[in-house]
């Protein structure tokens, strides 16, 4: 008889996040360490009461999508979402986003309306 591995759902979280193309930014490096911490703060807050029961166990594919009102290119979607992405990775417990157990994805849909939405899926 062979056992079966526990099937766990993804777990889809939506993040009240404003994100903007940093590369693109020009203004106070005081404005962007702020927006930077704030983004950081939030997905932290957020991701971490779900790590026990909710998110599926390591390793984990997570996909961040990207929600407003213009698409932005694969380079500065990446640099939007970096400080997400290192929310993410602190919510979960973990020291560094390149932890081998962690894969990431990124997408973007327009939307009137700006929001992160992290999901996690269970890598087999």
């Amino acid at each position: 008889m062979v056992a079966q591995a526990e099937s766990h759902p993804p777990f889809t979280l939506v993040l009240p996040i404003r994100t903007v193309s940093e590369a693109n930014v020009h203004g106070k490096m005081r404005a962007k360490m702020r927006r930077v911490k704030e983004q950081r703060t939030v997905a932290r807050m957020l991701v971490g009461p779900h790590v026990a029961g909710d998110i599926p166990g390591f390793p984990l594919v997570v996909r961040l999508t990207r929600l407003g009102p213009r698409s932005l290119d694969d380079d500065n979607l990446r640099s939007a979402l970096k400080a997400v992405r290192d929310g993410v990775t602190d919510g979960l417990g973990l020291a560094d986003d390149s932890d081998i157990r962690l894969a990431w994805e990124y997408d973007q849909t327009k939307s009137k309306e700006y929001n992160v939405v992290v999901e996690f899926t269970r890598r087999t």
